[in-house]
């Protein structure tokens, strides 16, 4: 490491009474309430309380710090010792400071939230899970200054734009080692299923302490320790999912889908991938780095899909640069303008052995853009902040300015002439039972039609990677003019189970051709499969310091026994027990099973367990429960309930010149 410097900000002289070259200031404070002993030396005027004020632009990190005196007795200098260290982090109370949320009650949860809901599934079925962030649970502060580390100089870390995009490229492993190393192969055996992480604690304290990469990750694990460690550091931040989330290297725009004659999908010719959801951050600051009006929330995705600069990291990325289409200005707006801004357009083999667009639907990736809202803790819609609406003139605009700086033009082509329309839908589909797909056709125009559908079913990872056709089936429907018909497809367990995995929904697409006019239409349903809840129950008060059994029920959904299951509980200000074996669960058996869990703090706590089996993705549940001091405790309060962690005396380490002055130590 570089020794520190004056010159970088890393060395700071303070003389009381004066300031520093880089703004630190060192002041006698009145204010401080006298001691009765200070040093073992009794009586007040024995002691001199002084303020040491951190300016907003400080490098964040660890201080050391020692005093040094002058009297005629002579000089005296304090050595540096480790419990005199002085942790400086971003402060977005403070006005001066660059990541400064003007919404201060929003700090609530996007800095002092230690927990929070996190979107996965389709656009149309959207689930949810709630993820431990744990900023403020020991060790994780040191891992987060761990990971700055390896690549980021000391002097750098006073900017909230260099700090977020160290923090991308960090959290996965490739180029740099660090925190995750990403598996979307469905094989785990080296590590732990991504989808079993109950939060990001456990991952940063493993990394801190081996310093190799903790094994596995997806987007949304990612995510939550971007969550963590940007919180922690000072910075507000959000966890958001974008479904249908485009993923296009050449930006062109579009998401293209080839059929070959009769209307069967080739799939080794469908490499555009289009993840059903992707999970990425939002951080809050301002770009002194561009022009004006792209202050506000950045996007960061640490999760590894294109390299910035030769490494895998994205961001910070003006969220209203991307809403204008403005991707000539950094970081990385080309590929989430593009993650959020396509149109789907099919083309189909012809007889010559080329491809035509045969039908376009507009608007259909960077749908129902989600994230915890700051209050209650619902979820929220928040994809005007990346989009204009569909079809208006500031979105044609955007993508016009998008295209005119290197993204090819959307192509335009045949769009269905609405005479006759094609609806997919399905019935509750839940893991192990029986599933009903229904395609819903009907006639709007004045003259009979006839309609050549052809389905095709196969399983499709999140990440939009299909596998093979599993059914197939095609359908010659005669409509009369103004009537409706609906085509069924029913699918039994042990049809679809050998093709799905952890974490895959299934995939219908549809396409035919009017005979009559030869009008083309297509459409695709993703189905997620529903699968139970864990259900956590407190049997005892909460007390801090003292055990308190948590009774976890499950169902096991299946027309099978589940073996090899096992439980893993994560919460902040929550001693849990290690992850215990379950063994066996029979077909439709329900297991109750109880664990003990010790609150380390009091206030509101909030614990979340993971469940893992070979034949189930991972289950999740949560409880929240207010832990007492003292003798009397609580029963807690159900899984739904919102609500933030005691935070009082939390903010006090976190203050870097706030206005009125701060106080290190």
């Amino acid at each position: 490491p570089h020794p520190p410097q004056v010159a970088k900000g890393t060395h700071v002289l303070v003389p009381l009474g004066g300031s520093s070259a880089t703004g630190w200031t060192a002041e006698v404070d009145e204010g401080v309430a006298e001691a009765p002993e200070v040093g073992g030396v009794a009586g007040s005027g024995h002691a001199l309380w002084v303020a040491l004020t951190a300016p907003p632009t400080a490098p964040i990190g660890r201080y050391r710090l020692s005093a040094r005196s002058r009297s005629g007795a002579g000089e005296f200098a304090a050595p540096f010792l480790d419990e005199n260290d002085v942790v400086v982090l971003f402060n977005p109370w403070c006005a001066e400071d660059s990541v400064y949320m003007e919404q201060s009650s929003d700090l609530d949860e996007y800095v002092l939230n230690e927990s929070g809901r996190i979107f996965y599934g389709t656009e149309e079925q959207i689930a949810e899970r709630i993820w431990n962030y744990g900023q403020f649970e020991p060790g994780v502060l040191e891992a987060c200054l761990f990971i700055l580390d390896p690549g980021m100089p000391h002097s750098a870390r006073g900017d909230p734009v260099m700090v977020a995009r160290v923090v991308s490229a960090m959290v996965n492993s490739l180029d740099d080692s660090g925190v995750l190393v990403g598996n979307w192969t469905g094989d785990y055996s080296q590590g732990t299923n991504p989808s079993a992480w109950a939060g990001s604690v456990g991952i940063l304290r493993s990394f801190h302490g081996t310093g190799a990469p903790v094994r596995y990750g997806q987007c949304w694990v990612f995510a939550g320790v971007v969550t963590t460690v940007l919180r922690c550091l000072g910075l507000p931040t959000r966890t958001v999912t974008n479904y249908n989330s485009a993923h296009d290297t050449d930006t062109s725009l579009t998401t293209d889908i080839y059929l070959d004659e009769a209307m069967r999908p080739l799939e080794r010719l469908n490499t555009d991938s289009v993840w059903n959801f992707h999970v990425w951050n939002d951080c809050w600051m301002k770009r002194p780095d561009l022009p004006d009006g792209y202050d506000g929330w950045q996007v960061v995705d640490a999760t590894p899909q294109e390299t910035s600069s030769g490494l895998f990291c994205c961001g910070p990325c003006s969220v209203t640069a991307v809403k204008n289409g403005d991707v000539f200005l950094k970081y990385d707006t080309p590929f989430v303008f593009a993650e959020v801004n396509s149109d789907k357009v099919y083309w189909q083999r012809q007889p010559h052995g080329g491809f035509q667009v045969v039908h376009v639907e507009p608007g259909a990736i960077g749908r129902r853009i989600s994230t915890q809202g700051p209050a209650g803790g619902a979820r929220v819609d928040i994809t005007e902040q990346y989009k204009h609406p569909e079809g208006s003139e500031e979105e044609r605009r955007a993508v016009s300015t998008a295209t005119s700086h290197g993204s090819r033009p959307r192509r335009t082509g045949a769009v269905s002439s609405g005479e006759v329309t094609l609806t997919l839908g399905s019935a509750p589909a839940v893991a192990g039972a029986e599933l009903e797909l229904r395609a819903a056709i009907a006639n709007r125009g004045l003259e009979p039609r006839t309609l050549l559908l052809r389905l095709s079913l196969c399983a499709v990872r999140y990440t939009g990677v299909a596998g093979p056709a599993f059914r197939q089936e095609q359908h010659r429907r005669t409509l009369p003019p103004g009537q409706e018909d609906t085509v069924t497809m029913t699918v039994t367990y042990s049809e679809y189970q050998p093709h799905v995995g952890d974490q895959d929904a299934l995939k219908l697409t549809a396409a035919g051709a009017v005979q009559e006019s030869g009008h083309v239409l297509a459409k695709e349903l993703l189905v997620r499969l529903h699968t139970p809840e864990l259900t956590l129950t407190l049997l005892g008060p909460a007390v801090v310091g003292q055990e308190v059994p948590v009774q976890v029920v499950f169902q096991n959904p299946l027309p099978k026994a589940l073996s090899g299951a096992s439980l893993r509980m994560e919460g902040a200000g929550i001693s849990c027990p290690k992850p215990a074996a379950l063994g066996t669960v029979g077909a439709g058996q329900t297991l109750r099973i109880s664990q003990s869990v010790t609150p380390l703090r009091a206030g509101q706590r909030r614990l979340v367990a993971a469940l893992e089996s070979a034949s189930l993705p991972p289950l999740h549940g949560s409880l929240q429960f207010e832990a007492l001091t003292g003798s009397t405790g609580s029963t807690g309060s159900p899984p739904g309930d919102t609500g933030n962690a005691g935070n009082a005396g939390r903010r006090r380490r976190r203050r870097r010149g706030r206005p009125g002055g701060s106080t290190g130590g």
